[in-house]
């Protein structure tokens, strides 16, 4: 597996059939190594391995299919009724969204802890908000968006649409042979593009922290457009192995692993997606947990680890400090090709996450020096 032994951490077995997206014969024909993920068959790798694929995006342009994540609208009379309705069930600044713009929050539950993270857009549709949610977890946050909307706000899915994600410092490169426009297309802004006839919704965001692209297509147009992509020699495919060793250098956060239900956005770090207005405000689900934390701090918090050597930290692995104290564990770990060395990240006491802090990973039952450090390991090219 290219040196990366954990490819693909949230691979799932599961009794069920998984499903298909749009593409799947076109991973097969590329030679994909598939594998069941959040319910569906998909591509890890291709044959040119993990660490190529890695490598690649941070070069050039890496195609993603991302079709198994979870599309819908939220609706309304107009934004404001739809959007106050929105921020009761995140803690973001929806109501300051500017049209076209999107961000970044979570679901929370009663005690605050963590649902799952989406992404919200304030669509050119008057009233209405796309919301892209984690593939594994759809059907939960769909339930519980519907149960949580009042009377005249509506969740429709858009499971008719399919997403790809070009990531990479060629990404705007490649797309604007087809809309020169994208070029002006902000961070964390949408557009309505035509891309050679197809009608796309493309996001200037991604998983990477590579400048990059997330593509909204109808599922019958995305066999087209990726293969309209990939004739560009800029662009390869890439799967889920190199998707999840880019996210874990850029330090961002993948559910069900350095984010769930026990843990709250600002032991996660994630202050940031708190809209101002929210903090002295409050008024969304899991505000009592939040707003305490906020004011009075966390036992625990999450943080890069740079191991010495060459060996990786994988899930699990418990964290001590040089004392051989328990302080946390591992939530994320493993090669960081552009690094070069392992990279983890995890939760320890807070009163170990000074970065610079020494600690020891259990690795194979024997202590190994690790350092705290500073997220991300690998500085983002997002062109803001």
């Amino acid at each position: 597996m290219s040196g990366l032994a954990n490819p693909c951490p949230e691979t799932q077995m599961s009794d069920a059939a998984p499903r298909r997206t749009p593409l799947y014969a076109a991973h097969v024909a590329l030679g994909a190594r598939l594998v069941p993920f959040a319910g569906y068959d998909m591509p890890v790798q291709y044959p040119a391995g993990i660490l190529t694929e890695h490598n690649w995006t941070r070069a050039s342009a890496g195609l993603f299919d991302v079709s198994h994540m979870g599309q819908c609208l939220v609706d309304g009379p107009d934004f404001e009724t739809v959007a106050r309705a929105m921020e009761r069930l995140v803690p973001a600044d929806v109501l300051g969204l500017a049209p076209h713009q999107q961000r970044y929050s979570q679901l929370l539950a009663e005690d605050g802890g963590i649902l799952d993270d989406l992404m919200i857009t304030r669509s050119g549709q008057e009233g209405s908000l796309y919301v892209v949610v984690n593939a594994a977890r759809k059907e939960h946050d769909f339930a519980w968006i519907t149960r949580h909307l009042p009377r005249g706000i509506a969740l429709r899915r858009a499971d008719g649409l399919a997403l790809l994600a070009l990531q990479g410092p060629k990404a705007e490169d490649v797309l604007a042979n087809f809309a020169p426009e994208v070029r002006g297309l902000k961070f964390m802004h949408y557009g309505a593009l035509r891309l050679a006839g197809i009608e796309a919704q493309v996001s200037r965001s991604g998983y990477t922290g590579e400048d990059g692209f997330e593509i909204s297509v109808a599922e019958n147009d995305v066999v087209g457009l990726w293969n309209l992509l990939l004739a560009d020699p800029a662009v390869k495919p890439v799967g889920l192995g190199a998707r999840d060793s880019l996210r874990l250098e850029a330090g961002l956060c993948l559910y069900g692993h350095d984010i769930d239900e026990t843990t709250s956005p600002v032991e996660a770090g994630l202050v940031w997606s708190i809209g101002k207005r929210r903090r002295s405000e409050g008024g969304f689900i899991g505000e009592t947990r939040v707003l305490r934390e906020l004011k009075s701090g966390v036992s625990r918090k999450r943080v890069g680890l740079k191991p010495e050597g060459r060996a990786p930290a994988r899930e699990g692995t418990a964290i001590i400090d040089l004392a051989g104290r328990p302080i946390g564990k591992v939530t994320s770990g493993g090669f960081g090709p552009t690094v070069n060395g392992p990279v983890a990240m995890g939760y320890v006491a807070a009163g170990s996450s000074v970065p610079g802090t020494k600690v020891n990973l259990i690795v194979r039952d024997k202590p190994l020096a690790t350092t705290v450090v500073s997220l991300p390991f690998v500085a983002n090219t997002f062109k803001r």
